[in-house]
């Protein structure tokens, strides 16, 4: 498995990828009307100018995706994606700790995930991340706001 930055090449399949993988979490909420499966390539040429986009690869196919945003010290983890064919076989966890690579500067990293994403809540946390700010953002949805600290935190 190949990880690199992504191109703008890349943003059509990096698009289709996100809304195949996110599909899940619609089915579970039963809300099809959430941001990745809603975002359109206009949409992600637009985030694409201000988020760094990394890939996963298997020869030509792109098995994984996430979006970084770094401002000052703290970094943002979005949008993971694993294609359903390729889950639970370490690519979204070899994703994460490039993430937190990619910017050697930041002392925090933040990410969230619905609050009934049991998989993603105990995947974070057996990375390190903990939970410090829940979000009700309808009725039956809760963002789960998560954050890990580096070693070159002080405080």
């Amino acid at each position: 498995m190949k990880i690199e930055k992504a191109e703008v090449v890349d943003l059509w399949k990096i698009l289709n990828l996100q809304k195949l993988s996110f599909k899940s979490e619609a089915e579970l909420y039963n809300d099809y009307n959430i941001d990745p499966l809603k975002q359109t390539i206009e949409e992600i040429k637009e985030e694409y100018k201000k988020k760094i986009f990394l890939k996963a690869s298997l020869g030509e196919e792109l098995v994984g995706t996430v979006r970084l945003e770094c401002k000052g010290d703290v970094c943002h983890i979005q949008k993971l994606a694993v294609h359903p064919d390729f889950q639970n076989q370490k690519i979204g966890t070899a994703l994460m700790r490039e993430a937190e690579k990619y910017f050697p500067q930041a002392k925090v990293f933040e990410l969230y995930t619905g609050h009934k994403s049991d998989k993603n809540l105990k995947f974070y946390k057996k990375l390190g991340y903990e939970v410090f700010k829940v979000e009700v953002v309808k009725d039956h949805m809760h963002f789960m706001f998560f954050r890990k600290y580096t070693d070159k935190q002080t405080g």
